[in-house]
């Protein structure tokens, strides 16, 4: 199970940088529902990553510097390689969500919410970017692994 976590960290570490990239080469295309798409989706996995270390996190729609997207990714993914390595995936974790209500869950639960999570969200930034009349970028996981 634990290769398996890695392996969809590792694809959403992957695309999210691929995100980061082809909005960046075309910046002066992008409209403001582009970037806060991939801020959100990058402040999320943070949140996650947080809920479970019990550590202050980011607000879920702040805007990040834009230069700073790429390290806020390379953060996220050795933070969640890290819970994977050290954590028992059944522990329950409680955490208030953004609008204050507590909630518990697995910390399997809450990694793998956050890899779908994003994958979704890279999905919406994709139609938006075919609007801006940009190539959107292929991140289905199975060519990811092609």
């Amino acid at each position: 199970m634990k290769e398996k976590l890695i392996d969809l960290v590792e694809y959403t570490y992957h695309f999210n940088n691929e995100m980061i990239r082809i909005i960046s080469e075309n910046i002066s295309k992008v409209d403001d529902k582009i970037i806060s798409l991939i801020n959100h989706t990058l402040n999320a996995q943070q949140v996650w990553n947080s809920r479970i270390l019990n550590e202050k996190s980011f607000e879920v729609w702040q805007i990040n510097s834009f230069e700073k997207l790429e390290e806020i990714n390379n953060q996220n993914f050795q933070t969640s390689i890290q819970i994977i390595e050290n954590s028992d995936f059944d522990q329950r974790i409680e955490y208030q969500n953004s609008k204050g209500t507590e909630f518990e869950n697995t910390i399997f639960e809450m990694l793998f919410h956050a890899v779908n999570h994003s994958t979704y969200h890279r999905g919406q930034i994709n139609s938006l970017l075919k609007q801006s009349g940009i190539e959107p970028i292929l991140t289905d996981y199975i060519f990811y692994k092609r």
